[in-house]
């Protein structure tokens, strides 16, 4: 099986006994399987103009986690309206 850094990091992270994986509990799984069947009922297509290089950006930061940049897209339109993004200053400050 291929892992991601990130999947990597948790693997070692178990292995030398820093955190320990368990199994969801029963509300947990609940919860899990809800926002999974609330997330795949797609329902509804939108048309958006892009600039190519906000497009190509976001297409290479979907390679990144290994999804279509689509799925990308539609995650962060989610979290954003979930108010799962929070404010942050600009880097520039």
């Amino acid at each position: 099986m291929k892992f991601d850094k990130y999947e990597r990091e948790l693997l070692e992270l178990e292995e030398k006994g820093l955190i320990e994986a368990r199994p969801p509990t029963k509300g947990e799984k609940q919860r899990f399987m809800e926002a999974a069947r609330k997330t795949l009922n797609k329902d509804r297509r939108i048309n958006i103009r892009i600039s190519s290089r906000d497009l190509a950006r976001l297409q290479r930061q979907a390679n990144r986690y290994g999804i279509p940049y689509q799925t990308l897209v539609t995650s962060i339109l989610h979290r954003y309206i979930s108010g799962d993004f929070s404010e942050s200053k600009s880097r520039k400050e």
